[in-house]
């Protein structure tokens, strides 16, 4: 089966939720939450992601994480990422109440199929283009359909080797040749489909400015940054979150636009 398929199938049965003009979305991924170890990328930038979601939820967004929210290729088990991230899931728990929340599972966090949605399409209401989403490894075969094998390489090869400084030649988010065939698959589907498809899984933001429809939102574990897409008055914006020095040489969280706001047509 081809990369097009795959992200076919896993739209057929997507979650839908509206897109006007008064709806407020984030879109998150990648966050890769660990059990507080050395190889718990999350852990360097969780004090970003906090004030990030402190913004959000204060202006009444809905949070839309697009996959690999928890890291279970390296981790076992799920129980001590919950419990070591304890002010996510409880903030989670909040948000599930108020019907504020999605989470889809992406390659990572495969082991939470079938509690969690692979796909979500946003239907405008509006006249324009819908907004698909997935986590994006359904366009990686090796990601997707060799997952296990995947996963078995980082677990028992990458994961301590990682300590000493050597990167998964596995993962598209440290192999740039992966990366190029894998934005190339997203970029053809939504030619073809003509419409918006919003992923993950490169860690590469995007958002292009000439008409293009492949949005990625990037992730939580870049170094000294996290970074997002927002969705508001029919409006996308790639924002960057991250640590600044105020003159008196204070520290504060900041946002950042990293690039000009796109309507969405």
């Amino acid at each position: 089966m081809g990369c097009h398929k795959r992200i076919d199938r896993a739209l057929e049965h997507a979650l839908h939720l509206p897109l006007c003009g008064q709806s407020r979305y984030v879109i998150i991924s990648d966050c890769h939450r660990g059990e507080g170890t050395s190889n718990d990328n999350f852990l360097k930038n969780q004090y970003l992601y906090s004030a990030a979601m402190n913004y959000y939820v204060k202006r009444g967004f809905f949070y839309l994480e697009l996959g690999d929210g928890e890291e279970l290729w390296e981790n076992r088990c799920r129980r001590r990422i919950e419990n070591c991230h304890e002010d996510v899931y409880e903030l989670f728990d909040r948000l599930e109440k108020r019907c504020r929340i999605v989470r889809l599972y992406g390659n990572h966090n495969m082991e939470l199929k079938g509690e969690l949605p692979e796909a979500l399409i946003l239907d405008n209401m509006e006249g324009g283009r819908n907004i698909c989403m997935i986590h994006g490894h359904q366009a990686d075969f090796f990601n997707s359909v060799c997952w296990k094998l995947s996963r078995f390489l980082v677990r028992y090869l990458w994961k301590p080797l990682e300590r000493s400084g050597v990167n998964d030649p596995t993962s598209a988010a440290r192999n740039y040749k992966k990366t190029v065939r894998y934005e190339k698959c997203l970029e053809n589907w939504t030619r073809q489909k003509d419409v918006y498809l919003a992923a993950g899984h490169s860690h590469r933001p995007r958002l292009p400015q000439d008409g293009g429809r492949y949005l990625n939102a990037g992730s939580c574990v870049h170094p000294g940054c996290i970074t997002a897409i927002e969705i508001e008055n029919m409006q996308l914006a790639l924002v960057k979150w991250k640590l600044e020095t105020r003159a008196d040489m204070s520290l504060y969280v900041a946002r950042e636009n990293m690039a000009p706001f796109v309507a969405i047509e």
